[in-house]
């Protein structure tokens, strides 16, 4: 072994030196607009019934690549937890929307839509998650009460 090495050694310097064009990565992160940074989501419709559907967009940073959502308002029926996560892929631009369903048995009155943006990493010989929060968000959610009017 050793010897093949030495002679991959001699080989490299004996050849002549040629100029090699230097590999640098393309400068994205000075070129990158400042909201590709930024977190944000929105909420429709804003005052939601309960047994509503809410539509949810959101942005995350561009390290990113999962969004979760949390909220005692999406507490779901015969479930003994208040607070319930959803969890939201994101597309190659860091964009992401989801529907999630406010359960009719879940209490009227106000509760905050919390999101956290995450970096999610597979070590694969383990199967080992990794899990690093990158940036949160929050926004208030007044959920209304039930009538069946809001169908007619």
């Amino acid at each position: 072994m050793r010897s093949i090495t030495r002679l991959v050694a001699a080989f490299a310097l004996a050849a002549p030196l040629t100029a090699v064009p230097s590999v640098t990565p393309p400068a994205v992160a000075a070129d990158e607009p400042k909201w590709r940074k930024l977190t944000s989501f929105r909420i429709s419709p804003e005052a939601p019934h309960q047994n509503d559907v809410l539509r949810v967009l959101l942005h995350c940073p561009t390290e990113a690549n999962h969004a979760i959502l949390g909220s005692t308002a999406f507490m779901l029926k015969g479930s003994w937890r208040r607070y319930r996560e959803v969890g939201v892929g994101l597309t190659g631009r860091n964009f992401g929307r989801r529907a999630v369903i406010i359960s009719r048995y879940a209490p009227p009155g106000d509760h905050e839509v919390r999101m956290k943006c995450v970096k999610v990493s597979i070590h694969q010989p383990s199967g080992l998650r990794k899990v690093k929060v990158l940036s949160r968000a929050a926004l208030p959610l007044v959920v209304r009460e039930f009538h069946v009017g809001q169908y007619f």
